[in-house]
């Protein structure tokens, strides 16, 4: 089993500070938002979006597909009674010339081994699609 451990504290009325490792991460904790700053529901959009591309990382090896780059877009709808995600939807767009086969079989192993991803999407709607990038117009 693998455990992780962060630790938190509250630096003044407008923000704490997140530590971990040798990082730290400023965070909005004001009651009237930061912009500078992510606030808990950003954190976890963030982290879905860190856990689709830490898969990537590790099954495009295994895969043996190639890509040079990614961007995830990562939306969700809060509820406000009962306070919760209500829903989070993600477009990965990938920049590669593997087959459409070889897109489906990456995210289909970016779905089933994500720590984060698993989580979230036993307690809340999760949909996304993985599209090959589209080329920048000139």
């Amino acid at each position: 089993m693998l455990e992780y451990r962060v630790e938190a504290h509250r630096i003044d009325a407008h923000g704490s500070e997140v530590r971990c490792k040798d990082a730290r991460l400023i965070i909005d904790t004001d009651l009237a938002g930061r912009r500078d700053a992510l606030n808990p529901a950003e954190l976890l959009l963030a982290a879905v979006a860190a856990c689709i591309l830490k898969n990537i990382e590790r099954v495009a090896p295994i895969l043996h597909f190639e890509f040079e780059r990614v961007k995830i877009q990562v939306h969700g709808v809060r509820q406000d009674s009962p306070p919760k995600m209500q829903q989070v939807d993600y477009r990965i767009e990938i920049d590669t010339t593997e087959s459409d086969q070889r897109l489906a079989l990456l995210h289909k192993n970016v779905q089933k081994y994500g720590t984060i991803y698993n989580t979230v999407s036993a307690g809340t709607r999760l949909e996304g699609v993985l599209v090959r990038m589209a080329e920048p117009t000139p």
